[in-house]
């Protein structure tokens, strides 16, 4: 528009809430309201983002902005190569509402405190009204987790989800009853391939980049081009269509073993039979409800079991929804959070995969090609190896924001300083997730391939997850001896004798010299 007085509501639109129901434009008037969108360089650059995620955020806001100019909605957007010297959203937004002139700016909460936090200061200094919407996306409102979590000593995903559950009627029988008679099928998700490895996993979905993506390519790879990760092989949904067609694929095709097999891992299998559609939901180019209905669809035609349905559902009704609940309960200063004091710098081999050792090599590896790794993956190679080799969980934290295409703070920071890290100290985990490497060695073939032993401990052989294991339990073993889940793991480390203690505290501390593993370790005998 070219005159300012004409705008009644600026709508601003961010560039993970790209859904034509969002609430922000079911109120617009087009002949006096307008939307308004930006790119800018902050955002790429306040956490070392990797190639992927900006490709696939600018890909798919530019790709959303060309459909509202076909819808005819009134538009000012900022490509970040035309932008001025403002690099940052408030000096962005702050610019045009002296120019525009809106009487009032109207925005869906955002999903991360500091953007919110910059939105809320450029209106205020501005003098222009600014009203939040609550994100209708979500199956769950903040005052239902706040009337869910009142009088709770304890916030745990597993009794947030069935109140989830009863509320949204998924997967419930008459009276309420969980269908199947189980709340949570998570004992039959556990399965592992042997040494047989996989069946034929069917290739997911993959969206050849077009034009508007190959034009935002071209401008990461000059911009960018010190930043993590390859764009040679990206393939992200970055349409509301294109996203439909992944999530359909996903249902007809991997959906069925996804529930005996979600935890397992395999040597150039960085998908197997998950979904890849979390980046599109975070996105807002799917919605969780209709992925849920899609779900119970097939499995009321019989087409995937209880176990793969329910596992699947819990993801998204429980964990989605709990997390985010977490962050913005628990914001600002969560990402402070540090329960154990950990002080460790994030090991270089997280930005080039230069280790030998197999898990971490693979995993770190795939995460730089695609963007992407899945929850076991994330959880149990990588923030396992970060938790107890002790790394800042602020360092960590920014690197999984950084380096995930689906990653978004309200998503990534709970799961990365909450559950991987119990950085938050147990408010969304009940206990620290820890594991020697014989639980990596059970769900993967990643050992076989690896010049170090999982049930070794101490040697030049020695697994460095199974040395920080036992190290992490004599290091923390007073704060951790109240917490009932880990009673088994404490007894067992009871039955070390001061040698055994000591030579895992000295192994453990060559690691940390060397947390890649590369160098050459003294030629000595293992304990155990």
């Amino acid at each position: 528009m070219s005159s300012s007085t004409n705008i009644d509501q600026l709508i601003v639109i961010l560039g993970d809430q790209l859904s034509l129901d969002s609430p922000a434009l079911k109120q617009m008037d087009p002949k006096h309201d307008q939307v308004w969108m930006a790119e800018v360089s902050d955002e790429a650059t306040h956490v070392p983002c990797s190639k992927i995620r900006l490709t696939l955020f600018l890909s798919a806001m530019r790709h959303f902005a060309d459909e509202l100019t076909r819808r005819k909605i009134p538009l000012s957007y900022h490509r970040a190569e035309e932008s001025s010297a403002a690099t940052n959203l408030k000096a962005v937004l702050c610019s045009d509402l002296r120019h525009l002139k809106p009487a009032k700016v109207i925005c869906v909460e955002p999903g991360e405190w500091r953007v919110k936090e910059a939105l809320h200061q450029a209106c205020e200094e501005a003098g222009i009204p600014l009203q939040w919407l609550e994100d209708d996306h979500f199956l769950t409102s903040h005052s239902f987790f706040q009337d869910w979590a009142k009088g709770r000593r304890e916030w745990r995903l597993e009794y947030f989800y069935r109140a989830v559950r009863k509320s949204r009627g998924i997967l419930l029988d008459a009276g309420e009853k969980p269908t199947g008679g189980k709340w949570n099928y998570d004992a039959a998700n556990r399965g592992s391939f042997g040494s047989k490895g996989p069946q034929t996993v069917p290739q997911a979905a993959c969206f050849p980049p077009d034009a508007i993506t190959q034009e935002v390519m071209g401008w990461v790879a000059t911009n960018f081009a010190d930043h993590p990760g390859s764009i040679d092989s990206f393939n992200w949904p970055v349409t509301r269509e294109q996203a439909l067609l992944a999530l359909n694929e996903f249902i007809n095709s991997r959906l069925a073993l996804f529930g005996t097999y979600q935890d397992a891992m395999w040597t150039h299998q960085p998908i197997l039979y998950h979904s890849r559609i979390s980046a599109a939901m975070n996105l807002k180019l799917l919605k969780p409800a209709e992925v849920i209905d899609a779900v119970l669809e097939a499995y009321q035609a019989g087409q995937v079991g209880i176990e793969a349905t329910e596992g699947f559902i819990r993801q998204i009704a429980g964990w989605r929804e709990f997390v985010r609940h977490v962050y913005w309960q628990s914001m600002p200063g969560y990402l402070e959070s540090n329960h154990f004091g950990a002080g460790e710098p994030l090991p270089q081999f997280y930005w080039n995969a230069d280790t030998p050792l197999s898990c971490l090599h693979h995993c770190v590896s795939e995460t730089l090609t695609n963007g992407y790794a899945h929850h076991i993956q994330r959880l149990m190679v990588l923030g396992l190896y970060s938790l107890m080799l002790g790394v800042k969980p602020k360092e960590i934290h920014a690197w999984f924001l950084g380096v995930y295409a689906d990653a978004v703070e309200w998503v990534e920071a709970p799961n990365v300083i909450g559950m991987s890290q119990f950085a938050d100290g147990g408010r969304m985990s009940s206990k620290p997730y820890i594991a020697t490497g014989k639980y990596i060695k059970r769900m993967s073939n990643y050992c076989q391939s690896c010049p170090r032993d999982p049930d070794q401990a101490t040697g030049p052989k020695a697994c460095p997850f199974t040395t920080l294991y036992w190290d992490f339990l004599i290091r923390h073993e007073d704060s951790l001896r109240g917490n009932q889940r880990l009673a088994f793991q404490l007894k067992n480390l009871g039955r070390l004798n001061d040698e055994r203690r000591q030579a895992v505290t000295a192994e453990a501390a060559r690691i940390r010299q060397d947390p890649s593993c590369q160098g050459n370790h003294p030629d000595q005998g293992s304990l155990f």
